[in-house]
């Protein structure tokens, strides 16, 4: 791994999501210039080498379909460990993960979200993908919610440094709260994130949900309606066992329907260089 470039890590496991976020991590690696890595995970040290062999064979039809080159990198253990510690490590220069996911399927309506089982662990974004990216070059729509919680202003940063290179235009969603108090926390979240995407010159709109218990719904159906490249969420700052059985909020938009893809941040990540972008 090149550790004088940050890197877009993929989560690896030969499947056809696999290869959907691959391609998702081409099309941003060639605007940020960022190395890519294959992250795979068996459980067994002995199951290593036949998974270096094969992930070996995979880097060469990578370069052969693709003309770029990627790296990869073994680990033993389980996936919602393994994943999040080797991307939270700052010497490992994880700029940001990206991972496929068959959405709620199966067993996971029962046990909860995979994905978000990972995404929870980490100290650096997650972009959960379920399908190939569009033709376009790059994210042109980004659907960014607003609501009255604090940690808006840390995806806000991802909203500013997206914006930055993508060029991509922030679509800030406003939540309907009927509590005069926590509306006012709404609207200071909404002139905060004004404030600085205006400071940085990225060009976003304002919209406004109807109903806040149907919040996660309208933001999905928005984001359809105007073919949004990615929903930029936070997770829930105390997520329990319980979240992931019944289904903490963002666990709905993680496992769209639309398959949209979704850009997770977790409270208290950081990103050594993002915040610079806030003030210009």
């Amino acid at each position: 791994m090149e550790q004088e470039r940050k890197s877009i890590m993929v989560t690896w496991d030969f499947s056809a999501v696999s290869y959907h976020a691959l391609k998702h991590a081409i099309k941003i690696s060639q605007i940020l210039k960022n190395h890519i890595l294959l992250f795979h995970i068996v459980k067994d040290q002995s199951d290593e080498k036949s998974a270096l062999e094969k992930l070996d064979r995979t880097r060469e039809e990578i370069r052969k379909d693709y003309g770029i080159e990627v790296d990869y990198l073994v680990r033993t253990g389980k996936i919602f460990k393994e994943i999040a510690d080797h991307a939270s490590k700052e010497e490992n220069r994880v700029n940001f993960v990206i991972m496929g996911t068959h959405g709620m399927k199966g067993g996971q309506k029962l046990f909860g979200s995979w994905a978000l089982k990972v995404v929870a662990g980490s100290s650096v974004p997650f972009i959960v993908v379920q399908d190939d990216p569009p033709e376009k070059e790059r994210y042109t729509d980004i659907v960014f919610p607003v609501d009255f919680r604090s940690e808006n202003k840390e995806k806000l940063q991802w909203a500013i440094f997206l914006g930055k290179y993508l060029n991509s235009k922030i679509h800030l969603y406003k939540a309907p709260i009927g509590s005069k108090d926590l509306q006012k926390r709404v609207n200071v979240n909404l002139n905060f994130a004004i404030r600085f995407l205006i400071q940085n010159n990225i060009d976003y709109e304002i919209h406004t949900g109807s109903k806040y218990n149907l919040f996660q719904k309208e933001i999905l159906a928005f984001s359809k309606k105007i073919g949004a490249d990615l929903i930029l969420i936070t997770t829930t700052k105390h997520i329990t066992a319980m979240d992931y059985v019944f289904g903490a909020k963002e666990q709905y938009l993680l496992s769209n329907n639309e398959k949209i893809p979704v850009m997770c941040v977790n409270p208290k990540s950081n990103f050594a260089k993002v915040g610079q972008f806030m003030y210009g």
